[in-house]
C-alpha cells in the first residue's frame, strides 16, 4: 500500500459565533474570530489517499482526477467566500475542525469511485500555529 498526499489552497473568510450566544459570550469563546464582520484565512488543505499501486500505470491514484475532484468540490466552492454563507455551515460554526470534517465527507465517496483509492486523511492548515486533521490518524 502506498499513500499519496496532495496540497491545495483557497482564501476564505468566516465568523465564529453561536447564534444563541451574545456577542460578548461569543468573543469570550472564540476571541477575535467572533468579529461579526468576519476575517479571512489562506487555508491550506492536504488530502491523503492510499491504495495499491496499479500495475499498468504505476500510480496509486490519477493525480489529475484527484486534483479535479478537490478543485470542483472544495476549492471552487469555498474560495473567496464567507464560509458562514455555505449551506453546510448553517448548522455548524465554520471552525477549521468542521471544515476538515466537511472536506473529508465531500471527498471520501468520489475519491473511491473516481480515483480507485481510499481517502485516509484530510489536514486543514488555518494559520502557522493551527492544523486540524481527520481521517485515519496515526
Amino acid at each position: 500500500m502506498i499513500a499519496l498526499t496532495r496540497r491545495y489552497r483557497f482564501p476564505a473568510a468566516h465568523v465564529l459565533a453561536q447564534t444563541w450566544l451574545s456577542q460578548a459570550d461569543n468573543e469570550r469563546l472564540y476571541g477575535k474570530c467572533a468579529n461579526p464582520n468576519g476575517h479571512g484565512h489562506n487555508y491550506g488543505i492536504e488530502v491523503t489517499v492510499a491504495g495499491d499501486v496499479d500495475p499498468g500505470t504505476g500510480v496509486v491514484a490519477d493525480r489529475e482526477r484527484l486534483d479535479a475532484l478537490v478543485q470542483a468540490r472544495i476549492v471552487d466552492r469555498f474560495a473567496h467566500t464567507l464560509l458562514n454563507d455555505d449551506p453546510a455551515f448553517q448548522q455548524h460554526v465554520p471552525t477549521a475542525e468542521h471544515i476538515a470534517e466537511l472536506v473529508h465527507g465531500e471527498l471520501e465517496g468520489p475519491i473511491a469511485e473516481e480515483c480507485g483509492a481510499r481517502l485516509v486523511r484530510v489536514l486543514v492548515v488555518e494559520t502557522r500555529r493551527n492544523r486540524f486533521e481527520t481521517g485515519e490518524l496515526r
